[in-house]
């Protein structure tokens, strides 16, 4: 007697379209999409208390394990100022024919400090907080938003002193210092904006923050932050595409708004033509162009 088996038949398997539509029947989405750009705006908008908290609690944590603590916010600024004033204010001599040079010159230090480091932060904003990005679902371009945040906290300690140094030298309050205000959110923008380009670069290849600080250094040299542009452009035989070049660097025209706004020797003569359009522009072209850039990877951060 022979026994028949009968093999029950094959199911097939649901197609890849079947399981996307039963999933939207039912209200269920991909984890970590990538949501529309007004809706990403909407969540990191409902998570602004998130974004100011964790960049005061990086700016209190700085310093916890130095004696000075918080004193290096300001001591840090002053001391690379002291050094720079050293070699090209005496060395080189870039102090002739600056009028009030070290005002000047400390005020291009810290406005320069803020762009620097808030670049740095923000090339590891998402490869150094792994943990946080894996862990918890948040729009990522909290991170780079919240470090240039805690970059801007730490400079209002550094314009505290900047303020005692103006004084001291005998620069007097002017009401043009209200302009330090809009040039700083420009200057703000523009650092948030090239942050989030940074991050989304470094999330996927990290070794980017060993160069940055090459980058950097080089970019520093050629903003103006111990030297006059001003007086520069004023030699013979610099072509004129690098005196405009020169002039309209982001990082050069937003540490000479600040110069203008702050010391009443640089005058507005000393600022390339059109100078808070330029502002204005490379702010809104930087931050909404980063911030799209950034936005597009969003759903690959912390994945790999």
């Amino acid at each position: 007697m022979s026994t028949v088996l009968h093999t029950p038949p094959q199911t097939p398997a649901p197609a890849d379209d079947d399981l996307s539509a039963l999933a939207a029947r039912h209200g269920l989405s991909v984890s970590g999409a990538r949501p529309s750009l007004p809706e990403y705006v909407r969540q990191l908008w409902a998570r602004r208390h998130f974004i100011t908290a964790f960049s005061t609690a990086k700016l209190t944590a700085q310093y916890s394990q130095a004696k000075l603590g918080q004193v290096w916010q300001v001591m840090t600024p002053l001391l690379n100022a002291a050094v720079y004033y050293f070699i090209f204010g005496v060395l080189l001599g870039t102090k002739h024919g600056v009028p009030d040079y070290i005002p000047f010159l400390v005020t291009g230090v810290f406005i320069w400090t803020f762009t620097q480091s808030s670049i740095m932060a923000g090339t590891r904003a998402i490869s150094g907080n792994l943990g946080l990005v894996r862990a918890l679902h948040f729009p990522r371009a909290a991170l780079p938003i919240s470090f240039c945040l805690q970059q801007l906290q730490q400079l209002m300690f550094s314009m505290g002193a900047l303020v005692v140094i103006l004084l001291c030298f005998g620069v007097p309050v002017r009401a043009s210092w209200l302009l330090a205000l809009p040039a700083l959110f420009l200057q703000f923008t523009f650092n948030a904006g090239i942050s989030m380009v940074m991050a989304r670069m470094g999330a996927k290849t990290p070794d980017i923050a060993q160069l940055m600080p090459f980058v950097l250094r080089t970019w520093m040299y050629v903003s103006g932050v111990m030297w006059s542009i001003d007086k520069l452009a004023q030699k013979d035989g610099l072509p004129h595409v690098v005196k405009v070049a020169l002039a309209t660097n982001p990082a050069a025209v937003y540490i000479d708004l600040m110069r203008f706004a702050l010391i009443d020797s640089f005058h507005a003569s000393q600022l390339p033509a059109h100078v808070w359009p330029i502002a204005a522009g490379w702010a809104v072209f930087a931050g909404v162009g980063g911030f799209i850039y950034f936005w597009k990877a969003e759903e690959t951060y912390g994945r790999g």
